[in-house]
């Protein structure tokens, strides 16, 4: 995928675009990156979107923005998966919220992403103060030459997807209606690193992720599946969170994988969360830790039947 940074400097050729933020990329957001993709193979333009960095409401109320469900990173990878092959992603700071919808229009639709077709979900509404509308872009497309359609809603089981829904699940745990919202197991990426060996004191040595979710869309103890460590998926079971029995103060995702022994700090892990087992908490030793530690192993084990 080819990603840009920022409008100033245009697309190279004109584009089929779609705007959102894409937290997560939720199977609303894949039914209209499906229809991106079709226009795209109609129309010989790529297939690109438009996104944001950071999440507007992180700029507008940082302390009561909700978590992040992707890393940018993530979010371009699964945007790949769904086929786009170009990202514009802008700035969101004081000038970018500052633009008039007629300026945005003007100097990051038609300017920088050379748009033709567009495509957006029927909630959105861009400009200062929210003023631009479905209404606008459609007056707009007349005089500049593309044309606008809006995806409707998705529900699965009656619910309406949306990040929000699967935050929802998340934060309660059910990893199975996060599962059915997102099309996928919730999956967080990461760089094996070196940790403080601590679970290898336990007897679990982990694969330590520094996690850059802030604040975590979830903590807890969970069965996990782990890929990018060859053919198939290594189940195993992970700690996400502070882990405040050790004094831990920075997020942390340790995974414990199953019968594995091998050398992966610096490998690129993808962790698929499947079962949540307990939350996360704190303990009086080292020795209660641990056997909680067998305790969650052993469960984990017992869900993968292993």
């Amino acid at each position: 995928m080819r990603v840009f940074r920022g409008h100033s400097r245009p697309v190279p050729a004109p584009v089929v675009l779609a705007i959102g933020n894409f937290d997560g990329v939720h199977l609303g957001h894949a039914a209209l990156l499906q229809r991106l993709a079709e226009i795209a193979g109609q129309s010989g333009l790529a297939p690109t979107v438009l996104s944001f960095e950071p999440h507007p409401r992180e700029f507008f109320a940082p302390a009561s923005a909700p978590a992040r469900l992707t890393t940018l990173r993530e979010k371009l990878e699964l945007l790949a998966e769904c086929g786009v092959t170009q990202a514009m992603i802008c700035p969101f700071n004081a000038g970018f919220a500052a633009l008039s919808a007629d300026e945005f229009i003007e100097q990051v639709l038609v300017r920088g992403c050379r748009v033709k077709h567009l495509i957006i979900g029927d909630d959105f509404r861009f400009g200062c103060g929210r003023s631009g509308d479905f209404a606008l872009l459609q007056a707009a497309g007349q005089r500049h030459g593309f044309t606008v359609e809006a995806m409707g809603s998705v529900t699965v089981d009656g619910e309406r997807v949306s990040s929000s829904a699967v935050r929802q699940a998340l934060a309660a745990g059910d990893m199975g209606r996060a599962a059915r919202l997102l099309g996928r197991p919730y999956i967080i990426d990461g760089q094996v690193s070196h940790g403080d060996k601590v679970g290898r004191q336990l007897g679990f040595a982990t694969a330590n992720i520094r996690i850059r979710h802030n604040p975590l869309p979830m903590t807890g103890v969970f069965s996990v599946e782990v890929r990018g460590l060859g053919e198939r998926p290594l189940p195993g079971v992970a700690n996400l969170g502070i882990r405040p029995t050790v004094g831990g103060t920075r997020p942390l995702l340790e995974v414990h994988l199953f019968d594995f022994d091998r050398d992966i700090y610096g490998a690129h892990i993808s962790v698929r969360f499947v079962h949540k087992l307990r939350d996360e908490q704190r303990f009086p030793n080292f020795d209660a830790l641990k056997a909680q530690i067998a305790a969650d192993a052993a469960a984990a084990r017992a869900f993968f039947k292993l």
